[in-house]
């Protein structure tokens, strides 16, 4: 296996994961940036990372860096993604990839025409557990996919001052945490939803508190999406097709399912299928990026998260709710 040197932007929580994760599969880790220095110095030592950049375009001349990885908020994305692809970076990117579609579009076409892989991090794509779903979903023993149910219910804190919920920041439960609802549901939808039904509760700063989504493509599969970032719901997937239903709990970074099979009126059966590590999540997404860059293709992950992206975009365009941004 081919070692890459990575350069990670931001010291958050995740990032800390995703250092674990890259020492744990490389053994080591190139550079880090961040704004605050104080932090940035403590995360270097603490994760013994060989270089530290006193801001991103310093990382990005680096001709010995590989890979960027994003761990910043929403907002900061898009620039980094650009400024990173142009350097002739390969990018892996935090969730969500982009605020908006247009974004996202001009980003893709960038990584295209340079030849280099951007990939959005959504642990569902690189969990083993999905590629034994998707394989049995091709054998025909659901049938015929009729209906996806997921849903994602979180509960933050009070706060009009958090960046959960600051308008400027990209804040509401949409982008944070429904891009992985919206991920699950067209992994297993046959084409792109062309028709979005949606209700919404905006919270006080106006950003999406919780809502409620339908997505209906032309195969006439229905989506229904359900999230919140002020009600706790269990991370639940449920796959409904002609011959039966598979049931994923926890989703984001599943280890395992529940098929029930239903054909037979008088006698249902079920089965498990389990695969993976639910601690190895942010591992399975390094190894996946790295055998991109390999191989020179991603397995149609960055056309899914296009996908994710418009869909994202047209519930927003519904709700009539805009960034400043935007």
């Amino acid at each position: 296996m081919t070692n890459y040197n990575w350069g990670i932007i931001g010291t958050g929580w995740i990032a800390h994961e995703m250092a674990d994760a890259l020492n744990a599969v490389n053994g080591s880790i190139y550079g880090v940036t961040a704004l605050n220095m104080e932090k940035l110095t403590q995360f270097a030592t603490e994760k013994k990372i060989t270089k530290v950049f006193s801001n991103a375009k310093e990382m990005f001349n680096d001709k010995n860096i590989d890979i960027i990885y994003i761990a910043t908020p929403h907002t900061f994305h898009y620039e980094y993604i650009k400024e990173a692809l142009l350097a002739g970076k390969h990018v892996f990117c935090e969730k969500a990839i982009t605020v908006n579609a247009r974004q996202f579009d001009e980003v893709q076409e960038i990584a295209h025409e340079k030849g280099l892989i951007l990939t959005e991090g959504f642990t569902l794509f690189h969990m083993p557990l999905f590629k034994q779903i998707n394989q049995l979903i091709n054998t025909g023993k659901l049938g015929e996919i009729k209906l996806v149910q997921v849903n994602f219910g979180s509960l933050k804190d009070y706060d009009p001052k958090n960046r959960f919920f600051n308008k400027d920041l990209a804040g509401g439960a949409l982008l944070d945490i429904g891009g992985y609802a919206t991920a699950f549901a067209r992994m297993f939808l046959s084409s792109q939803p062309n028709t979005t039904l949606t209700t919404v509760k905006f919270f006080e700063t106006g950003v999406d508190e919780q809502s409620g989504i339908i997505l209906k493509n032309n195969e006439e599969q229905l989506a229904v999406i359900t999230l919140s970032i002020r009600a706790k719901q269990p991370k639940r997937g449920v796959i409904s097709g002609t011959k039966g239903y598979i049931e994923i709990e926890n989703y984001p970074r599943a280890t395992n399912a529940k098929i029930t099979y239903t054909q037979d009126a008088h006698q249902q059966t079920t089965e498990t299928i389990s695969a993976g590590d639910t601690n190895k999540a942010l591992q399975y997404e390094v190894l996946d990026m790295q055998q991109y860059i390999t191989t020179g293709q991603d397995d149609g992950r960055l056309a899914l998260s296009h996908d994710v992206a418009h869909i994202l975009d047209s519930v927003r365009n519904a709700w009539g709710m805009k960034y400043p941004f935007d």
